[in-house]
């Protein structure tokens, strides 16, 4: 995956985030947040949701801009970081640089999210009876698929180099 790929995935799950959101804005206007449709009863539903926190909703209790702020400058500081190890990352390793492709976009997917509506829409919700998974998005998809590619990368080259 060359430089010009890398950026055309980045930017494909960026775009599929930010439509699909805007999809289940559209499709949620009337009900507003909290607004759920079941896709299939029991086990996966349509949830439009709010999350002004990080994963699973953590520090999302920071107070007002403060809180805003710091995920935002994380945010950034994220996605130059993962740029800089692409950039730095050999372009035979297909793996890790498609993992780190799928985690920028989805990060800048989120962090889009975190300018414009100070907090990122999350509408994925799968459940059984009470249990419910924390509701999450194309990007938060793309960021776990990224960071799970990461590992195995991380994995294959620790047996490969002893």
């Amino acid at each position: 995956m060359k430089g010009r790929s890398a950026v055309l995935v980045a930017v494909l799950v960026f775009v599929a985030d930010q439509v699909t959101k805007g999809l289940i804005l559209d499709f949620f206007n009337g009900a507003g947040v909290g607004g759920s449709r079941a896709v299939i009863p029991g086990f996966f539903s349509l949830t439009y949701v709010r999350n002004r926190g990080g994963a699973f909703g953590l520090l999302a209790d920071l107070p007002g801009i403060w809180g805003q702020l710091f995920f935002v400058v994380f945010a950034l500081g994220t996605v130059a970081l993962l740029a800089w190890m692409l950039r730095n990352t050999p372009v035979e390793d297909l793996v890790q640089r498609l993992a780190l492709t799928l985690v920028i976009g989805g990060a800048a997917g989120n962090l889009y999210d975190r300018i414009r509506y100070g907090e990122v829409i999350d509408f994925l919700d799968v459940y059984y009876r009470s249990w419910h998974w924390p509701a999450f998005n194309v990007a938060d998809s793309a960021i776990t698929v990224g960071v799970a590619l990461l590992v195995i990368a991380t994995l294959r080259s620790r047996e490969t180099n002893g």
